[in-house]
């Protein structure tokens, strides 16, 4: 004999039923207001990037943007965290495996993060923030973050070991000559020379990290 289904429970299975399409809507509207503000940022910097400028874009209301980024700088924050992971899923995709092996395709893939619009949209907000009280400290506690889990990635995929001398410096000068390649990149795309410094830095890595050499 089967069991009876009350008439509360089946009321509580239709709620239930129609909460979950209603939560797709909800994140998927929240992620089109995220890749809009990056898209806007990236293209019309701080300045040119309201709250109904980014609504548009993503063809929702501005009433649905504030319902779910209640101001501007919870809108723009909450974009560059979402470019940020977006860079770190990116990188960990590509090397699925790891990479000690091959630490030139590694820094080109570091350089790469710092040459798209991904890290032009963190730009024009590092820039807003250096002018916005407001913003300032939410920015700069994102960007020391996302400092920290970039430099985790690029240790793990180079198999380098910190306890070694020079190693995390070395690490992290590679980073701030990517973000440097980065900046550079706003004026003119020089990929030669991109290319120039990367063979560069994969021998200076290899005479710091030893050559071939991955991390036990």
């Amino acid at each position: 004999m089967g069991t009876v289904t009350t008439a509360d429970e089946r009321e509580e299975r239709e709620e239930r039923a129609e909460r979950v399409p209603k939560q797709d809507r909800s994140r998927a509207t929240r992620q089109r207001l995220l890749e809009a503000a990056v898209a806007c940022l990236a293209e019309h910097g701080w300045a040119g990037s309201t709250v109904t400028v980014v609504a548009e874009r993503a063809g929702v209301s501005r009433g649905a943007a504030q319902h779910h980024f209640p101001t501007r700088e919870d809108l723009f924050t909450a974009a560059v965290e979402y470019v940020a992971e977006e860079r770190s899923t990116a990188l960990r995709a590509l090397f699925p495996e790891g990479a000690a092996g091959d630490r030139r395709a590694v820094i080109a893939a570091l350089v790469d993060l710092y040459t798209g619009p991904l890290f032009r949209a963190a730009l024009h907000l590092w820039v807003a923030a250096s002018n916005e009280d407001q913003l300032r400290p939410r920015v700069t506690e994102l960007e020391a973050h996302v400092g920290r889990e970039t430099h985790r990635i690029a240790i793990d995929l180079l198999g380098a070991d910190e306890s070694r001398p020079g190693v995390r410096e070395t690490v992290q000068g590679l980073l701030d000559m990517s973000r440097g390649l980065g900046l550079a990149n706003l004026l003119t795309d020089d990929g030669g020379r991109r290319e120039r410094v990367v063979a560069q830095w994969a021998d200076i890595l290899d005479g710091v990290l030893g050559r071939g050499t991955a991390r036990d």
